[in-house]
């Protein structure tokens, strides 16, 4: 939804970096570009316009002229000022000393109050609660119907009392409601109301004798994040007329431009409690103004990936995978494709992406991440047999072809996968032997062992050139190499220390020694290696 907004300040801060320090001109461009790209986003004016002021003030002063970063520091002013705009501080929910406490939902027709009142009951339950929703959109055609659904598929109880289509009295609906979850032991009550399409006396009039007839603890707004400004003027009216404590914005997942999310808690002076992201029932969650904000400016929401990621990986496994890659067992194709499921309960890939740290200047690269490769990876390695994902260097190309055949891919996405695969997995190891503490695999260290054995006692030089000829080695002087052809040993008097113990080539004395010639000058070498052995004009030799 801050798509556009995002782009624009993230042009405006870009081409402030770099410069040491900030002109009254420099700020001056800065504050308009920053006003005109809240004011296509549909910001309220009068919102716009104390932001603005607030960013000019803060920019002038000493905050910014003593800073090191000038820049960095007007994009700090920025973020905290939009913070400010959204509403400061996350608020929670107000519960009842004695329960139930009720929840009491309002709002127009086709904000989505029903279906919020589904995704609140599902989040309640998951902090422990147990929710009661209650039916009191009676006006609406199969209204409480829905409302039934979405309880079931939550695991929430709903008190319908009247089948509704217009029958039916939602003010003893509601006072019906309380005495009902007393009786069942629930803590809290979620009373969905009835909407309009606009804002009229008879729908205030009703929805202010459900509140005078439960009192309920909170009142909570929903309010519909594409309907741009007129979001506020109804914000308002409901304020007026009903009043209520906090604001829902639902579907923040849109294409619309967003300016009412940034204005509706600065004009009404209510907090977003909560946001909508999506439509399933678990794309909801707590309004942050401050994750929000950084959102907007492209800083990440790190926070939300982390909550998100702690709710959908379970700690053991992570401890399990965590001992397999320290122990050297490595990183299985049947670890890849339990990650992946992990992945894809986190939500649409792209979305999980989008909450990194410059995620807005990738993001035509985002959009081209679709959840369905996850899908055929998955369904490359369910293919294979569980010997082939426990070491895909066998799968050879028959196998690749029975895969592919398989799975319905083709046997370069096979290929493809495989060979990603294992540079991965080489990543990963090469990664846990770095670390401290984590020692790598035994072969890895016995791999370091040799060649820390192999180079105690010299080998080539540094600088060196490969066969002997070039530069004296460190520590011995140029005019010492004897030159060829004179009988010497060609290798200046014999090998370096780590080829003395070599069979075959080190004498006991250290010296190159050669085995006694045979029959024309040569000999079987029975002591060379096989690599070697030849005749000397061959280039086996």
């Amino acid at each position: 939804m801050f798509e556009t907004l995002s782009d624009r300040l993230t042009q405006v801060f870009s081409a402030l970096r770099g410069r040491g320090r900030l002109s009254p001109a420099d700020i001056d461009a800065t504050c308009r570009e920053i006003r005109i790209a809240l004011l296509e986003a549909d910001v309220a004016l009068p919102v716009v316009r104390d932001f603005i002021a607030r960013v000019r003030e803060r920019a002038s002063g000493v905050e910014v002229s003593e800073a090191l970063n000038p820049a960095q520091q007007v994009i700090k002013i920025v973020n905290e000022e939009l913070v400010q705009i959204l509403g400061g501080e996350a608020r929670r929910l107000q519960f009842a000393k004695n329960p139930p406490t009720v929840i009491m939902l309002a709002g127009l027709q086709g904000s989505g109050k029903t279906t919020l009142a589904g995704k609140l009951a599902l989040w309640l339950k998951s902090q422990g609660n147990t929710p009661m929703l209650v039916a009191c959109d009676l006006q609406r055609p199969n209204a409480v119907q829905q409302l039934q659904v979405l309880g079931q598929r939550a695991g929430v109880p709903v008190y319908a009392p009247f089948p509704g289509n217009g029958v039916g009295d939602p003010v003893q609906a509601a006072q019906m409601s309380i005495g009902e979850a007393q009786h069942k032991l629930h803590n809290i009550v979620i009373i969905d109301t009835a909407g309009r399409l606009g804002i009229d006396q008879e729908m205030m009039e009703q929805a202010a004798r459900i509140r005078d007839a439960v009192d309920p603890d909170e009142i909570l707004f929903v309010v519909d994040a594409m309907i741009g400004q007129d979001a506020v003027s109804t914000a308002q009216a409901f304020l007026d007329g009903v009043g209520y404590d906090g604001v829902v914005l639902t579907k923040l997942d849109g294409d619309a431009r967003g300016g009412a999310a940034l204005s509706i808690a600065q004009l009404t002076g209510r907090p977003v409690m909560f946001a909508s992201t999506g439509e399933k029932l678990e794309d909801f969650d707590v309004f942050h103004p401050d994750r929000m904000a950084s959102r907007i400016l492209d800083l990440g929401d790190v926070l939300t990936l982390i909550e998100q990621a702690e709710r959908t990986f379970d700690q053991d496994e992570a401890a399990d995978m965590a001992s397999k890659l320290a122990s050297g067992e490595g990183f299985t194709l049947e670890d890849f494709v339990q990650q992946l499921a992990m992945v894809r309960k986190m939500g649409p890939i792209a979305n999980v992406l989008g909450m990194l740290p410059g995620a807005a200047q990738n993001r035509e690269l985002l959009s081209q991440v679709n959840d369905k490769d996850l899908d055929r990876a998955a369904a490359i390695v369910s293919s294979m047999t569980p010997d082939e994902r426990r070491n895909p260097k066998i799968i050879n190309g028959s196998r690749r072809a029975r895969v592919a055949a398989g799975s319905g891919v083709t046997v370069g996405e096979v290929n493809n996968l495989i060979v990603r695969f294992l540079e991965g997995q080489k990543m990963m190891r090469q990664m846990m032997g770095n670390m401290p503490g984590m020692g790598g695999s035994r072969r890895s260290q016995k791999a370091r062992g040799k060649a820390k054995k192999k180079g105690k006692g010299g080998g080539r030089p540094p600088g060196a050139a490969r066969g002997g000829s070039g530069a004296a080695p460190a520590g011995r002087p140029a005019a010492a190499q004897p030159a060829y052809g004179d009988g010497a040993d060609p290798l200046g008097g014999g090998l370096p220390g780590g080829f003395s113990a070599l069979p075959g080539l080190g004498g006991k004395d250290g010296s190159l020694q050669f085995p006694p010639a045979g029959p024309g000058g040569f000999t079987s070498q029975p002591n060379l290696p096989p690599g070697f052995r030849g005749r000397p004009g061959k280039k086996g030799r």
